[in-house]
């Protein structure tokens, strides 16, 4: 809401007051009035039994006016530091997005040539660590640009969420990956294209920051009502409380903030999808929980199938089917 530097809700606190004052006023009168009348001192009754009304009138019309006058102050101090944060953000995801990656770019440029002409075990390690960490920063603008590009509006679309699941899923591209994908034929949800990423970020998560000999993830889509789940749950180190507590908190500061944008991505995502992220954390692994309101799809559901049969995903099997986007991600979903 636009504040003009001189109204509080369309009214200037002068006039928030006089209003308070002049209906206060009239209505310590319409009281004494139906008093008197009702105790038969009608005729006996002048203003003057009205002062000591007035003068409680007076004085908390000019609590409202200072009240107001400093909750209008407050209200402009916050849309000032609102607007410059705004513009700061922009500028920054701007030059990010654009100028820091061209610079990128130039750098993995040079590392490509660089790397024909140095023969020794050594520097090519170095060479490998500017590449993945070149690509790591890369990934990060994207997913910015992801964030940044999100409609802050309630979803009106519906998605297929078992589609967006068999996509992410045929993303996983690690031989040593053991992936299960349970799941019915659809399960619709009030959702846009976008609920792509935060499905995305789970599943690449999941194998990435997992140090297991075979990496497990198992997937699994379910229906209760108004709502659809996506559980997906791996056999990971699990996310550091510190950072499970930075996304309970919805704040981060410099000595409590989570690793990278991934586990940002994941939550801010499915909020704008209007749906809810949950976690898990044993020693056996990492359950990570999003739900979405359900909608209805344009054919009747169908019963519950095992999706390993169709998507070629069998228990314990490892999958290298499908593209995945380069780069990395430094974070842990929740």
């Amino acid at each position: 809401m636009k504040l003009e530097s001189d109204s509080v809700f369309g009214r200037s606190p002068r006039e928030l007051a006089v209003a308070y004052l002049c209906v206060g006023a009239f209505f310590v009168v319409a009281v004494d009035l139906a008093v008197a009348s009702a105790v038969g001192s009608l005729p006996e009754w002048s203003p003057v039994d009205a002062v000591g009304g007035w003068v409680v009138v007076l004085a908390s019309s000019l609590v409202v006016y200072g009240a107001t006058a400093y909750q209008r102050r407050r209200a402009l101090t916050a849309q000032s530091e609102l607007e410059t944060s705004n513009q700061q953000l922009q500028v920054l995801s701007r030059v990010f997005r654009h100028n820091v990656r061209n610079d990128l770019n130039v750098i993995q440029g040079y590392t490509d040539l660089l790397a024909d002409r140095i023969d020794d075990e050594r520097g090519q390690e170095c060479l490998d660590t500017i590449r993945e960490t070149t690509d790591d920063v890369v990934e990060i603008s994207e997913k910015l640009r992801v964030i940044e590009d999100a409609s802050p509006a309630p979803p009106s679309g519906r998605i297929n969420l078992v589609d967006a699941v068999r996509e992410a899923a045929a993303g996983v591209d690690r031989a040593d990956v053991a992936l299960t994908v349970d799941a019915p034929a659809e399960a619709w949800v009030r959702a846009d294209e976008s609920i792509q990423y935060p499905i995305r970020e789970v599943f690449d998560n999941a194998v990435t920051h997992n140090d297991e000999s075979v990496r497990r993830v198992d997937a699994r889509v379910t229906e209760n009502g108004s709502t659809a789940c996506l559980e997906v749950r791996d056999n990971g180190p699990g996310i550091p409380d510190d950072e499970r507590a930075v996304l309970r908190a919805e704040e981060e500061t410099p000595l409590s903030h989570a690793s990278s944008i991934g586990l940002w991505l994941v939550k801010w995502m499915c909020e704008t999808q209007g749906g809810t992220v949950g976690f898990e954390t044993t020693d056996d692994g990492t359950t990570v929980r999003l739900r979405f309101e359900s909608a209805d799809g344009p054919t009747a559901p169908a019963e519950g199938v095992e999706d390993e049969a169709q998507s070629g995903f069998g228990t314990g099997d490892p999958v290298t089917t499908g593209e995945r986007d380069p780069g990395r991600d430094a974070s842990r979903a929740p």
